[in-house]
């Protein structure tokens, strides 16, 4: 039986990588499409992925930070005990590269179960400038989903895998495929954490907002099905916060390990390696490298501190320009499981150029980053920050980020659900406009859905997504500088699932 679940595992692992390569690979040269759509969902919001959670108490057990081996995963009635609330505490480092959550719900067994998707986003797009018109188009996506959990007393395997096409109508008339894949692998011993994780996409779209609060760019059959897999953290990835860049390919993949030295200390060490490739030309690719050293301590059960250096290297294919980044944090964690999860992160940051921007080859500067997340009887609230240095998103070679986002999601009535989201960013060339020739770039988005499962199987969100884009800056010359234009997004997403088939 074990084998047969190892060989099952390792045989769906391998078609989602294939179905991305396939896709990938037989993508035809897309036509022109006009930039109308908002960015792509972040996966830390309530229901989906919350924030990190309490230490737990090694009092009774052996085990210096993890307490016993338990599998970890997403939970659902009828195989993980008696309902949605059974959660275990989240063992993930806060020096570590994911984002935090909330606390893991206990699994009861293994599983894997398939689904269908239909979504489509209509959206509005100004022409001619600010106030000449504008213009309609929609989006419709049609996809497979796939989501599988195999846990044993040592660790987990979980992947997500959303995949299809979409055809669109209207200004930018085209067809393409769209897909969005997410997987995780954790071994755990005594005093040894292991995590590998991968997070794939290919989109028309920006990343930033997309999909409106919908299951639209969840990867997996999404809800309680879709098993709980956190996020990279901002600084681990490839950034992209620009609207209306076009179609593009992403993907990160990282390691971590953590050793506990005591009962209340761990060191962690962790990689990841990312590229952002754009299909259409005049955007800007970017390839990254992360590495991390931190040091945890855990000041109570609900309190941990630790210090983090994280050194990166961005480069971009056919740019002579490249950036080492050296950045110093001092960290706060506190972890109530369930209820409330808080990251800190501050410290000076050195950025070392390869070209000199101006007639500077280095910018001594401040990285830091917050978030929270806070889980009611009906519902949770997410708030995140961040500044420091990133990738460009596409449209610059390297930028200095601050971005803030806001996600409140909440149970209305028996079956209702509902959710409101908010995003900024505002991205400026490193060196600043005067020195680097490029101007600044501003995006926002807010809005709002709801959504109710129907009958047993099928789930339905409608939302709209208002998204604002604005730059301009020193350099920035021409009619379309320093003007804002808004686009607006009326997303519908529906999904069948059946119920999942149990390995053991």
């Amino acid at each position: 039986m074990k084998a047969r679940k190892v060989q099952l595992r390792f045989l769906i692992f391998a078609m989602a990588l294939a179905m991305c390569a396939v896709f990938t690979g037989a993508q035809e040269e897309p036509q022109p499409q006009q930039p109308d759509q908002p960015g792509q969902q972040q996966p830390d919001q309530p229901g989906q992925q919350p924030p990190e959670q309490t230490p737990p108490d090694n009092s009774q057990n052996n085990n210096p930070i993890y307490g016993p081996p338990k599998a970890a995963g997403y939970s659902f009635p009828g195989l993980y005990g008696p309902g949605e609330g059974e959660l275990e505490a989240d063992f993930s480092p806060l020096t570590g590269f994911q984002n935090s959550t909330l606390g893991y719900p206990v699994i009861r067994h293994s599983y894997w179960v398939p689904g269908l998707q239909f979504s489509s986003n209509v959206t509005s797009t100004p022409y001619g400038g600010a106030t000449s018109g504008t213009d309609w188009s929609s989006y419709n996506y049609f996809m497979g989903n796939l989501s599988f959990l195999d846990a044993w007393s040592g660790g987990t395997f979980a992947l997500n895998y959303s995949g299809g096409g979409f055809a669109t109508a209207g200004t930018g008339t085209g067809t393409g495929f769209y897909q969005v894949l997410g997987l995780g692998q954790t071994f755990r011993t005594q005093r040894w954490l292991f995590q590998i994780i991968d997070s794939f996409s290919q989109s028309p779209e920006s990343a930033f907002g997309f999909g409106g609060g919908t299951g639209l760019g969840i990867p997996g059959t999404g809800g309680s099905l879709g098993t709980t897999i956190p996020g990279l953290g901002g600084n681990y990835t490839n950034n992209q916060s620009v609207y209306g860049v076009g179609p593009y390919i992403s993907n990160t993949g990282a390691v971590q390990a953590t050793y506990a030295l005591t009962r209340r200390s761990s060191i962690t060490l962790a990689g990841s390696y990312g590229i952002l490739h754009f299909t259409d030309p005049g955007n800007i690719d970017t390839n990254s490298t992360v590495a991390s050293i931190g040091y945890n301590y855990a000041l109570s059960r609900a309190d941990t501190i630790g210090i983090v250096y994280r050194y990166s290297s961005f480069q971009y294919p056919g740019s002579p320009q490249a950036y080492g980044d050296h950045v110093a944090n001092l960290a706060y964690g506190r972890k109530l499981t369930g209820r409330l999860a808080l990251r800190l992160f501050a410290g000076p940051e050195l950025t070392l150029y390869r070209i000199p921007v101006g007639t500077s080859s280095r910018t001594l500067g401040f990285s830091a980053s917050a978030a929270v997340t806070y889980g009611f009887q009906r519902g949770a609230f997410a708030l995140g920050y961040s500044h420091g240095l990133y990738g460009g998103s596409g449209v610059l070679v390297g930028s200095v980020l601050d971005q803030a986002t806001a996600t409140f999601g909440r149970k209305l009535t028996r079956v209702w659900n509902g959710n409101i989201n908010f995003g900024y960013a505002h991205n400026s060339p490193v060196g600043g406009t005067g020195a680097s020739g490029y101007p600044a770039y501003n995006n926002w988005f807010f809005g709002g859905g709801v959504g109710r499962p129907i009958g047993r199987d099928f789930n339905f969100a409608v939302a709209y997504t208002a998204t604002v884009g604005n730059y301009g800056g020193y350099a920035c010359t021409g009619p379309g500088c320093n003007s804002t234009n808004t686009y607006n997004t009326i997303t519908i997403n529906l999904q069948w699932h059946p119920r999942p088939f149990v390995l053991d």
